[in-house]
């Protein structure tokens, strides 16, 4: 691995802010160049940045310049950082530091007050979001405004005395300090069905690549972020932790837990430790072993390779029967419809073909959409013939629904929602619809909302200060069988006006909206762990109104053009640039998936 480490020297240009050695983030999530099909960077070439130590001839302003750069070092826990501080300032950020995540380089602190020993400089700048303490970061876009105080030591030289929030205060650093020194990962733990994974995503500092393993690992065995805590999971019994690094040789991994993993179920521990290292791509097997002992799961050698446990995916089990891989589409005449090639084949005619947005369920046996209106739930059954569509949920006045969203066990998930409230209803197969306990947005207007199909996580796209923003929220399953469905976070701020959404699969959305660039509503990926949205297609789409997306699938919009509704693929699905085609006449297309 040591060809893939780049050691960056750092000068004084880069210190004064100089130019960053990474691709350029933008706001909301931390995100990079990479092509959004590549959502995990963790095999990214290591840039170690070496920081430039104190000057004795440097005023206050420069050596907070100087703070604010080395703090981007994470070698020796900040070691050249904390030359910048005072002997009695006890600032210590460690391995896991909280992160104020910065839009760029802060070049000019200003000194606005001096007395010849003592100095207070303040800095300002654009602050993007937050990475806590265990990884999990929360877009806040925002003005920075923070001072530092500094004393002359008796040796004539300037110190830092006090940080912005004195010793318990994390790391000011640029996107492009995150990018260089950071990696988004996922760590994975269970559903509350104890069989399908879930991605937690973090940030996970890069200190020494080859230790990368023994971090990714470390990571799993903490357990997942406060966002994800209580929503899911995890195999591995209380107190359990590696008894030595993870060893890497000839692409087998060696994970060697201490005696506690005894407790815990192997094959659901395997699970969750293979989803996880396939991100590094040195690993292509590897070896559980508990206090020294090596240990197999039922059926596999003592090495077993990263890309097993399949049947655990977040996605699901994409089926192989070719009848249960095409879309649905509203064909011309009202009629919810099969997409083949370039028609729809009506499969539900009558008064249940005429739903809009319709959404089949997992298992085909039910479908869902709106009234014409929006303002009325139907469920039909079954998903053939001509059933009739009965009511399950009329709005209250001024209130319209989202378009109904399906969990794979058949739970039937919509947002009641007007400007300033909105409800989160759900049914259970065979019973009737109840709002859920706790719903976090129910201050706000919630113009679309989908569950991802590991049922503990959701997209919806909530007004917020009068611009529909994607946000990503997680579900907690209480004991006594109710929802709390909240602690929603932003997930990029550079797209604006989303106007829906799919999920592609379990690390990316499929939006449409409007980049801050664009001047009409187009489509992107959007990958929830940290990489940028990606444009998706090119040529005229018309007026894009709904997307579909699915696991393997074409993404597929439906628009409207000379007043016509269309529904347009991708000439070559596996290219997100390949050209936009509208042949089909029809609207609201969908996966059960």
């Amino acid at each position: 691995m040591n060809g893939r480490i780049t050691c960056l020297l750092a000068a004084a240009a880069l210190l004064l802010g100089g130019a960053g050695c990474a691709a350029v983030p933008s706001g909301g999530q931390v995100v990079t160049g990479e092509p959004a099909e590549r959502a995990e960077r963790v095999d990214d070439p290591y840039v170690r940045l070496i920081p430039v130590e104190p000057h004795a001839e440097w005023g206050p302003a420069q050596i907070v310049s100087g703070f604010l750069a080395a703090s981007a070092s994470f070698d020796d826990n900040h070691k050249v950082a904390k030359l910048y501080l005072g002997k009695q300032n006890t600032w210590n950020p460690g391995l896991r530091p909280s992160v104020t995540v910065l839009a760029g380089r802060i070049t000019d602190p200003q000194v606005i007050k001096s007395s010849g020993t003592h100095a207070t400089v303040r800095i300002t700048g654009e602050e993007l979001g937050t990475i806590s303490s265990d990884g999990q970061y929360t877009a806040s876009p925002r003005e920075l405004d923070a001072t530092f105080q500094l004393a002359k030591t008796q040796q004539g030289v300037w110190r830092i005395t006090s940080l912005p929030g004195d010793e318990k205060s994390g790391l000011l650093l640029t996107k492009d300090d995150v990018e260089r020194a950071m990696r988004t990962v996922n760590l994975f733990y269970f559903a509350p069905d104890r069989h399908t994974l879930v991605p937690n995503g973090i940030f996970l500092p890069v200190v020494n690549r080859q230790k990368l393993p023994t971090q990714l690992v470390e990571a799993l065995l903490t357990g997942p972020t406060s966002w994800l805590n209580g929503a899911v999971q995890t195999a591995f019994p209380k107190e359990t932790r590696l008894k030595r690094g993870v060893r890497v040789d000839k692409e087998v991994a060696t994970v060697d837990l201490t005696k506690e993993a005894r407790g815990g179920n192997i094959e659901r521990m395997s699970a969750q430790l293979s989803w996880t290292m396939r991100q590094l791509s040195e690993i292509k097997r590897w070896r559980l072993q508990i206090d020294g002992e090596t240990v197999t799961p039922d059926g596999m050698d003592a090495t077993q390779p990263v890309h097993a446990w399949e049947a655990n995916s977040p996605d699901g089990q994409v089926s192989h029967d070719e009848a249960h891989q095409n879309a649905y589409v509203v064909g011309p005449s009202g009629f919810l419809g099969i997409l083949e090639g370039d028609r729809a084949q009506p499969v539900v005619t009558g008064a249940a073909g005429r739903l809009s947005r319709p959404a089949v369920a997992p298992d085909y046996q039910e479908v869902a959409g709106l009234s014409a209106e929006a303002d009325q739930v139907l469920v039909a059954a079954p998903v053939t013939g001509t059933p009739t569509p009965r009511v399950l949920l009329t709005a209250r006045e001024g209130a319209r629904f989202t378009a109904p969203s399906w969990s794979r066990d058949g739970t039937l998930w919509v947002v009641e929602s007007k400007e300033d409230a909105s409800w989160l209803w759900v049914r259970r197969r065979g019973k009737p619809p109840v709002r859920a306990a706790h719903w976090g947005l129910g201050g706000r207007e919630v113009l679309e909302f989908r569950i991802a199909r590991d049922g503990v996580r959701a997209a919806v796209i909530a007004r917020v200060d009068g611009r529909p923003q994607v946000q990503i929220g997680r579900i907690v399953h209480a004991p006594d069988g109710s929802l709390d469905v909240g602690s929603f976070l932003p997930v990029s701020s550079e797209l604006q006006d989303a106007i829906d959404l799919a999920w592609r699969d379990y690390n990316t959305l499929a939006v449409l909206g409007r980049a801050k660039r664009d001047s009409q509503t187009l489509p992107f990926l959007m990958p929830i762990s940290g990489s940028a949205i990606t444009s998706l297609g090119v040529g005229s789409l018309g007026e894009p109104r709904t997307i579909a997306a699915a696991p393997g699938a074409p993404i597929l919009i439906g628009t409207r053009s000379s007043g016509k509704d269309q529904v347009c693929r991708q000439r070559s699905p596996s290219n997100s640039y390949s050209p936009w085609i509208c042949p089909t006449p029809a609207k609201d297309p969908g996966y059960p998936r």
